[in-house]
Protein backbone atom coordinates (compact mmCIF):
# COMPACT_ATOMS: atom_id res chain seq x y z
CA UNK A 1 0.00 0.00 0.00
CA UNK A 2 1.45 3.26 -1.19
CA UNK A 3 2.45 6.09 1.53
CA UNK A 4 -0.71 8.12 0.65
CA UNK A 5 -2.92 5.41 0.88
CA UNK A 6 -1.38 4.91 4.12
CA UNK A 7 -2.17 8.40 5.20
CA UNK A 8 -5.57 8.34 4.28
CA UNK A 9 -6.26 5.16 6.67
CA UNK A 10 -4.80 6.99 9.32
CA UNK A 11 -7.55 9.99 8.51
CA UNK A 12 -10.47 7.14 8.41
CA UNK A 13 -9.35 5.57 11.80
CA UNK A 14 -10.18 7.01 14.88
CA UNK A 15 -7.16 5.42 16.75
CA UNK A 16 -4.79 7.10 15.21
CA UNK A 17 -3.55 10.71 14.90
CA UNK A 18 -4.47 11.50 11.43
CA UNK A 19 -6.81 14.36 10.76
CA UNK A 20 -8.17 16.22 7.66
CA UNK A 21 -7.30 18.85 9.69
CA UNK A 22 -3.68 18.19 10.13
CA UNK A 23 -3.53 17.42 6.56
CA UNK A 24 -5.05 20.76 5.71
CA UNK A 25 -2.94 22.61 8.06
CA UNK A 26 0.74 20.49 5.72
CA UNK A 27 -1.32 21.57 2.69
CA UNK A 28 -1.55 25.45 4.22
CA UNK A 29 2.09 25.17 4.93
CA UNK A 30 3.13 24.31 1.93
CA UNK A 31 1.56 26.81 0.34
CA UNK A 32 2.81 29.39 2.81
CA UNK A 33 5.92 28.25 1.30
CA UNK A 34 4.92 28.71 -2.16
CA UNK A 35 3.99 32.57 -1.53
CA UNK A 36 7.13 33.27 0.37
CA UNK A 37 9.61 32.14 -1.99
CA UNK A 38 7.40 32.91 -4.86
CA UNK A 39 8.13 29.52 -6.59
CA UNK A 40 5.02 27.38 -7.69
CA UNK A 41 3.14 24.54 -5.10
CA UNK A 42 4.83 22.17 -7.73
CA UNK A 43 8.79 23.16 -7.20
CA UNK A 44 8.00 23.29 -3.25
CA UNK A 45 6.56 19.87 -3.21
CA UNK A 46 9.69 18.96 -4.97
CA UNK A 47 11.57 20.53 -2.91
CA UNK A 48 9.89 18.67 0.19
CA UNK A 49 10.11 15.44 -1.81
CA UNK A 50 13.84 16.23 -1.68
CA UNK A 51 13.71 16.85 1.81
CA UNK A 52 11.98 13.71 2.67
CA UNK A 53 14.59 11.39 1.37
CA UNK A 54 17.03 12.66 3.63
CA UNK A 55 14.56 12.55 6.94
CA UNK A 56 13.79 9.01 5.33
CA UNK A 57 17.59 8.08 5.50
CA UNK A 58 18.55 9.68 8.63
CA UNK A 59 14.85 8.49 10.30
CA UNK A 60 16.09 4.86 8.82
CA UNK A 61 19.61 5.23 10.52
CA UNK A 62 18.36 5.83 13.66
CA UNK A 63 15.48 3.12 13.93
CA UNK A 64 18.81 0.81 13.19
CA UNK A 65 20.83 1.98 16.12
CA UNK A 66 17.32 2.76 18.71
CA UNK A 67 14.74 0.83 16.92
CA UNK A 68 11.35 1.87 15.90
CA UNK A 69 10.78 3.63 19.16
CA UNK A 70 13.63 6.06 18.75
CA UNK A 71 12.32 6.81 14.72
CA UNK A 72 8.69 7.60 16.57
CA UNK A 73 10.21 9.71 19.16
CA UNK A 74 11.72 11.92 17.18
CA UNK A 75 8.78 12.27 14.42
CA UNK A 76 6.64 12.96 17.76
CA UNK A 77 8.79 15.04 19.06
CA UNK A 78 9.21 17.82 15.92
CA UNK A 79 6.54 17.20 13.77
CA UNK A 80 4.33 20.48 13.02
CA UNK A 81 3.51 23.37 10.76
CA UNK A 82 5.91 25.63 12.26
CA UNK A 83 9.60 26.61 11.96
CA UNK A 84 11.52 24.12 14.37
CA UNK A 85 15.64 24.44 13.71
CA UNK A 86 16.05 21.77 16.27
CA UNK A 87 13.96 19.28 14.13
CA UNK A 88 16.39 19.90 11.65
CA UNK A 89 19.24 19.38 13.74
CA UNK A 90 18.07 16.91 15.14
CA UNK A 91 18.11 14.82 11.90
CA UNK A 92 20.94 16.49 10.22
CA UNK A 93 24.58 17.58 11.22
CA UNK A 94 25.59 21.18 9.39
CA UNK A 95 27.20 19.11 6.50
CA UNK A 96 24.23 17.09 5.60
CA UNK A 97 22.01 19.98 5.46
CA UNK A 98 23.87 21.86 3.35
CA UNK A 99 24.06 18.52 1.06
CA UNK A 100 20.22 18.42 1.50
CA UNK A 101 20.03 22.25 0.16
CA UNK A 102 22.55 21.66 -2.77
CA UNK A 103 20.59 18.93 -3.85
CA UNK A 104 17.13 20.43 -3.49
CA UNK A 105 18.27 22.98 -5.56
CA UNK A 106 19.68 21.15 -8.47
CA UNK A 107 16.25 19.89 -8.83
CA UNK A 108 14.11 22.64 -8.24
CA UNK A 109 16.07 25.24 -9.19
CA UNK A 110 15.49 27.47 -5.81
CA UNK A 111 18.66 28.60 -4.53
CA UNK A 112 20.36 26.38 -2.19
CA UNK A 113 20.40 29.06 0.59
CA UNK A 114 16.81 29.66 0.11
CA UNK A 115 16.58 26.31 1.12
CA UNK A 116 18.78 25.92 3.61
CA UNK A 117 16.08 28.64 5.40
CA UNK A 118 13.16 26.80 4.58
CA UNK A 119 14.63 23.77 6.27
CA UNK A 120 13.03 24.16 9.72
CA UNK A 121 9.88 25.06 8.54
CA UNK A 122 10.04 21.70 5.75
CA UNK A 123 11.35 19.23 7.72
CA UNK A 124 8.81 19.40 10.83
CA UNK A 125 6.09 19.29 7.69
CA UNK A 126 7.22 15.80 6.72
CA UNK A 127 7.45 14.18 10.09
CA UNK A 128 3.61 15.94 10.79
CA UNK A 129 3.05 13.81 7.48
CA UNK A 130 4.14 11.26 9.36
CA UNK A 131 3.25 11.35 12.53
CA UNK A 132 -0.70 10.64 11.32
CA UNK A 133 0.15 7.12 11.41
CA UNK A 134 0.81 7.61 15.25
CA UNK A 135 -1.51 5.54 17.67
CA UNK A 136 -4.09 8.16 18.92
CA UNK A 137 -3.94 7.25 22.61
CA UNK A 138 -0.12 6.14 23.02
CA UNK A 139 1.83 7.70 19.97
CA UNK A 140 5.13 6.16 21.26
CA UNK A 141 3.99 2.77 21.58
CA UNK A 142 1.21 0.64 19.27
CA UNK A 143 3.18 1.18 15.80
CA UNK A 144 2.61 3.73 13.56
CA UNK A 145 1.94 2.45 9.87
CA UNK A 146 2.36 6.04 7.88
CA UNK A 147 5.90 6.04 9.30
CA UNK A 148 6.50 2.32 9.03
CA UNK A 149 5.19 2.51 5.30
CA UNK A 150 7.81 5.66 4.69
CA UNK A 151 10.58 4.14 6.19
CA UNK A 152 9.53 1.24 3.47
CA UNK A 153 10.06 -1.91 6.00
CA UNK A 154 9.56 -4.23 2.82
CA UNK A 155 12.36 -2.44 1.46
CA UNK A 156 10.87 -2.10 -2.48
CA UNK A 157 11.66 1.67 -2.62
CA UNK A 158 8.02 2.93 -3.20
CA UNK A 159 7.95 6.01 -1.32
CA UNK A 160 8.01 9.90 -1.81
CA UNK A 161 6.87 12.36 0.20
CA UNK A 162 6.31 14.76 -2.31
CA UNK A 163 3.45 12.41 -4.08
CA UNK A 164 1.86 11.91 -0.91
CA UNK A 165 1.62 16.47 -0.63
CA UNK A 166 0.32 16.51 -4.14
CA UNK A 167 -2.12 13.70 -3.75
CA UNK A 168 -3.07 15.50 -0.09
CA UNK A 169 -3.28 18.87 -2.04
CA UNK A 170 -5.76 17.16 -4.59
CA UNK A 171 -7.61 15.03 -1.82
CA UNK A 172 -8.27 18.35 0.45
CA UNK A 173 -9.36 20.91 -2.29
CA UNK A 174 -11.82 18.90 -4.04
Amino acid sequence: MGLFDQILGAVANPNQQGSLGQIGGIINAVDQLSNRTGADSSTIQSMLGVVGNYVRSSLQQKQATGGNEQAQALVNQYSGTSANPQAVNSLFSPAMQQQVAEVAAQRTGLDAGTIQQLLPLAVPLVLNFLQSGANAQNPQGGGNSVLNSFLDADGDGDVDISDAIQMASRYIKR
